[in-house]
């Protein structure tokens, strides 16, 4: 009897400790779990934190691009010259980099960075039909319908739109009857798609990526023919601006303005007293000229006569000038859509403007370029200029130095204000890394 007590002791004993043993194992388990678990968010909030950090940096860097460069455009950067011995690309700050993206207009293989002269381009707000419709990739419909948009009336221009088409769309709106703010808000107007404003470059980065030439294999649609096709984005702005001041700041004298003696004192300053009457009697034989390159010719003054007072002349009071395209920097398609102007027209204006003898600060040059059609040289004096704009845009893609965050704004600057003043801020990171990937790749490893 004892002894079956005895036995039923350490039975109880041996259940008590393996119970023990059983509930210590789970114990050490949900121990073990919990730690893995809390490892776990530490980790992964370091990582967090760390990109966190990263975002910062890069963050950072786009700004302090915007600071260089308007550093840059106050020491007239990029202003008159076609091309900018600044490479802009992999700029360092602190330990972040920046690069000043744009479309590389003649090769569409390679990466191109700048500065942008907005007066490089045609002005939505400005610029005729006849323009208008020479854009890459423009239709007759979205041409007369920007033209719609933009006036002050309710008139439908041929094959446009007004209040009564945008009305009965599924989110109606407002014909705005007034000028266009940003270039993307040609996509509100009848005709007008992502694929007719920037064609297959959708990330905007100016190059052909692969899957921009791979047919119907990825977004966006092409044609796999190897070259892109903009659309017409980089060719047109709504900001372009000059002030109506000579390259040195002095005030203009404007040529309409009956009975000027400043006009009068200015010639007399480049002439011979034999020619000045005759220059004189031919200038008062127009009531009003069209544009300074019309008074050229009529006043038959030489050459270098006018190209000595051409920057100090001009036909209106106005103290900005908007619209007009700087022919020194305009690429050869945006020449192309000046009126009347053939291929062969637009060739030699380029040849000419990046001739080593020529005077870019004066528009004379166009006059001498197209001496032999003096009425090309005279239709499109109205449209065109040399002087200093005062709207710059650039492509900001900046990253910090470990490579983890990128950033990536466009920007339109005016260098008129004082300070100079964003008037366009728009992010672009969703769009991708516009860059080579090698360059992240190489961040990250530290290399």
């Amino acid at each position: 009897m004892s002894c079956n007590r005895n036995n039923q002791s350490v039975i109880k004993t041996r259940n008590v400790s393996g119970t023990v043993l059983i509930v210590t194992i789970w114990i050490v388990l949900a121990l073990a779990g919990l730690v893995l678990v809390f490892a776990r968010s530490i980790r992964v909030e370091a990582i967090a934190s760390a990109n966190y950090v990263a975002s910062v940096q890069a963050e950072a860097a786009a700004y302090g691009a915007v600071q260089f460069i308007i550093a840059q455009l106050s020491s007239g950067e990029d202003t008159v010259t076609l091309e900018s011995e600044n490479p802009y690309e992999q700029m360092q700050v602190g330990d972040s980099y920046f690069w000043l993206l744009r479309s590389n207009l003649a090769d569409d293989k390679s990466y191109d960075f700048g500065i942008t002269n907005e007066s490089s381009k045609i002005n939505l707000n400005l610029a005729p039909s006849e323009m208008l419709l020479k854009l890459p990739g423009m239709t007759a419909e979205l041409a007369a319908a920007i033209i719609d948009w933009r006036d002050e009336d309710s008139e439908i221009w041929p094959g446009g739109a007004e209040s009564e088409y945008y009305l009965l769309l599924d989110d109606p709106y407002y014909c705005k009857n007034a000028p266009l703010e940003t270039v993307e808000e040609v996509l509100l107007l009848r005709g007008a798609s992502p694929q007719i404003l920037y064609g297959e470059d959708m990330n905007r980065n100016g190059v052909l990526n692969y899957n921009e030439n791979d047919a119907a294999e990825s977004e966006p649609a092409d044609n796999r023919d190897g070259r892109l096709d903009r659309g017409f984005y980089d060719y047109v702005t709504v900001y372009s601006a000059e002030e109506n001041v000579s390259q040195s700041g002095e005030r203009r004298i404007n040529i309409n303005q009956s009975g000027s003696s400043e006009l009068s004192d200015l010639i007399r300053q480049v002439v011979t007293d034999d020619r000045y009457y005759q220059i004189m009697e031919n200038i008062r034989s127009v009531r009003q000229f069209r544009n300074i390159l019309q008074f050229y010719f009529v006043s038959e003054l030489t050459y270098d006569e006018f190209e000595q007072i051409a920057d100090r002349i001009t036909t209106t009071d106005e103290q900005y000038i908007t619209g007009r395209v700087n022919v020194n920097l305009a690429p050869r398609e945006v020449l192309l859509c000046l009126p009347g102007l053939s291929e062969s027209d637009v060739d030699t204006l380029i040849d000419k403007r990046t001739s080593s003898d020529v005077n870019l600060e004066s528009i004379a040059w166009v006059a001498e370029a197209l001496k032999s059609e003096p009425e090309k040289a005279v239709e499109i004096g109205s449209y065109i200029t040399t002087a200093r704009s005062t709207r710059f845009s650039a492509d900001i893609v900046s990253t910090s130095g470990n490579g983890r965050a990128f950033r990536r704004y466009r920007i339109v600057l005016d260098m008129q204000s004082e300070p100079p003043s964003i008037i366009y801020w728009k992010e672009l990171t969703n769009l991708g890394w516009p860059l080579e990937t090698e360059i992240i790749s190489t961040l990250r490893s530290g290399l």
